[in-house]
C-alpha cells in the first residue's frame, strides 16, 4: 500500500471524525456534567458503540493479535478476560448509576464512609491508571502509523496523540462516544473480513498451525506453550483491568439508567466473547504467511496490507488506527474527570467554579495527553505495558471496589491496606524471576493478597462511624457546587 495514499486517507478520515464528533456533541458542552459525562443521558446504542471500540481497539488489534502471532490460540485469552470483565461489571457495578457519581474515586470513597484520605489516594492512582491506559493506546496507534507510513515511531506517537486530542478537546465526552461508535462498526467488520481473507490466503484452518509450535497451534488457548497459570493470569489481568479501569466506570455514570448500561454491557460482553477467537486466527494466519516479523505487534497491519483488497485494507487500517485513538480519548476524559472533580479539590480545598469547568477541562486534557505521550515514548510492547500497569496500579482498585460494593463493614483502614498490599505484591512478583515465570504476571497474587489483607485490617480496626447515606449526601453536596452556577443577587 502506498504510504502517501494511506496518510492522505488517514488525515481525511481523522478530519471527518473531528467534524462529525464536533457536530454531534454541540449541545453537550455547556457545563462540566455535559462535557465530561454527556449529560448522563447516553443511550444504549452509543454505550455499546463506545465500549466495543475500547475493547476492540489497541488491546485486540495490536496486543491480542501480536500475542496470537507468538502463542497461537493464546491470543483468545485477551478477549475472554475482557468479556468476563465487562459481564461482571454489568452484574456487580451497573447499579452504581443510581448514585450519580462522577468519578470512581467518589464511588470507592462512598464505600468507606466518604474518607477523604481514600478518595485522594484513589484519585492519584486512578489518574495514573488513566495515563497508563492512554499511553498504551498512543503506543499502539503510533506503532500502527509508524509501520504503515514508514515514519519514525516517536513522530507517529506524537501525531496520534494530537489527532485524538483535537476532537476530544473540542467536543468532550459525546464527541468521543459518537466517533467510537462509527469506528467500532468499521473495525469489527474489518476484523471479521481480515480473518476470512487470511484463511482463504493460507488455504484454510488446517494451515493455521504452519510454522508454529504444536503447543501454540494445537492446545486450548495455547496452554501447552504458555503454561496453565500464566494463561489464566493473562485472562485475569485483562478482566481486572476492565473492572477497575476508570473509563468503563465513566460509561456507567454517563448512561441513561441502570438498565440501559447493564443491557449495553451484557450485549458487549457476549459479542466480545464470540469475537475473542478472531484475533488469535488473525495472529496465527500472519505467522503462517510471515513467520519472521521483527515485531509481532505488527501482525495486524501486515495482514491488512497483504490479504485484503487495497480499498478494504486501507479502510481497516484507518479504522484500526482511529479506534486506538478513540479508546485513548475515553481514558483521557476519565482522567480529566478525576482531575477536575477530585485532584482539584485535593489541592485547592474547593471545587472549580461551574462556569469554568469546561475551560479548565480542556486545559487538563492537554496536560493529561502530554503526560501519557511522555510515558508512551519510552516503551514499545503493548501487552507488557498493559499487564504491568494493571497488576501494579489497578489490582488494588479492583479489590477495593469489590469489597466495598458487597461488604458494608469495609472501612478506610482496610481500603488503604488493600491498595498498599496489591502494589507491594505486584512489585515483589515482578522483581522475582522465578515468581514471574510461574505466574506470568502479578495479577492473581496481587488480588489474592490484597483481598486477604483488606479483610484482616478491616476486622482489626473500628467500624466507620459515618454511614453510606451520610457519605453520599456529603459527596452530592460537594458535586452540586461544581455543577450548578451560583445565583447572582
Amino acid at each position: 500500500m502506498h504510504t502517501t495514499f494511506f496518510l492522505i486517507g488517514f488525515f481525511a478520515f481523522l478530519l471527518a471524525m473531528i467534524v462529525f464528533g464536533s457536530v454531534m456533541s454541540r449541545r453537550y458542552r455547556g457545563d462540566g456534567d455535559n462535557f465530561l459525562l454527556g449529560g448522563r443521558g447516553v443511550p444504549v446504542f452509543l454505550t455499546i458503540g463506545t465500549t466495543v471500540a475500547t475493547m476492540v481497539g489497541t488491546g485486540s488489534s495490536m496486543g491480542a493479535v501480536g500475542f496470537g502471532y507468538n502463542n497461537g490460540w493464546g491470543g483468545a485469552l485477551y478477549g475472554i478476560g475482557g468479556a468476563i470483565g465487562i459481564l461482571l461489571l454489568a452484574w456487580w457495578f451497573a447499579p452504581m448509576r443510581r448514585l450519580r457519581f462522577m468519578t470512581m474515586s467518589e464511588e470507592l470513597a462512598y464505600y468507606v464512609g466518604g474518607s477523604r484520605l481514600v478518595r485522594n489516594v484513589v484519585a492519584v492512582l486512578i489518574y495514573v491508571a488513566s495515563i497508563g491506559w492512554l499511553g498504551a493506546h498512543i503506543l499502539g496507534g503510533g506503532m500502527y502509523l509508524s509501520w504503515i507510513a514508514g515514519i519514525d515511531l516517536n513522530l507517529a506517537k506524537i501525531i496520534v496523540a494530537i489527532g485524538f486530542g483535537l476532537y476530544c478537546v473540542i467536543g468532550g465526552y459525546m464527541a468521543v462516544v459518537w466517533t467510537d461508535t462509527v469506528q467500532a462498526v468499521l473495525l469489527f467488520l474489518g476484523f471479521i473480513a481480515m480473518a476470512v481473507f487470511a484463511l482463504i490466503d493460507i488455504g484454510g484452518f488446517s494451515h493455521l498451525g504452519d510454522n508454529m509450535s504444536p503447543g501454540a497451534a494445537e492446545s486450548w488457548f495455547g496452554v501447552a506453550q504458555l503454561g496453565l497459570v500464566p494463561a489464566l493470569s493473562l485472562a485475569v489481568v485483562v478482566g481486572v483491568g476492565v473492572l477497575a479501569t476508570p473509563s468503563y466506570r465513566q460509561r456507567i455514570y454517563s448512561a441513561q439508567s441502570v438498565s440501559s448500561v447493564r443491557r449495553s454491557f451484557v450485549f458487549t460482553g457476549v459479542l466480545y466473547l464470540a469475537f475473542s477467537i478472531i484475533p488469535a486466527i488473525v495472529g496465527m494466519a500472519a505467522h503462517t504467511l510471515a513467520p519472521d516479523l521483527d515485531n509481532s505487534n505488527y501482525a495486524f497491519p501486515y495482514l491488512a496490507t497483504q490479504v485484503l483488497p487495497m480499498g478494504m485494507g486501507m479502510l481497516v487500517l484507518i479504522a484500526g488506527l482511529s479506534a486506538t485513538m478513540s479508546s485513548a480519548s475515553s481514558d483521557a476524559l476519565a482522567g480529566v474527570a478525576i482531575m477536575m472533580r477530585d485532584l482539584w479539590v485535593m489541592t485547592t480545598g474547593r471545587t472549580p467554579a461551574p462556569e469554568k469547568v469546561v475551560f479548565f477541562s480542556r486545559i487538563a486534557l492537554v496536560v493529561t495527553i502530554g503526560l501519557a505521550l511522555a510515558f508512551a515514548l519510552i516503551t514499545d510492547n503493548v501487552i507488557t505495558y498493559i499487564t504491568t500497569m494493571i497488576a501494579t496500579v489497578m489490582s488494588g482498585l479492583f479489590v477495593c471496589g469489590l469489597l466495598g460494593r458487597f461488604w458494608t463493614r469495609y472501612n478506610w483502614q482496610g481500603a488503604m491496606a488493600t491498595l498498599v498490599a496489591a502494589s507491594t505484591t505486584s512489585l515483589i512478583v515482578s522483581a522475582s524471576g522465578g515468581l514471574k515465570a510461574f505466574w506470568g504476571n502479578p495479577s492473581i497474587p496481587a488480588v489474592v493478597v490484597a483481598m486477604l489483607v483488606g479483610v484482616v485490617v478491616t476486622l482489626a480496626t473500628p467500624r466507620s462511624s459515618i454511614t453510606r447515606e451520610q457519605a453520599l449526601m456529603t459527596l452530592n453536596e460537594e458535586r452540586a457546587r461544581m455543577e450548578t452556577p451560583a445565583v447572582k443577587t
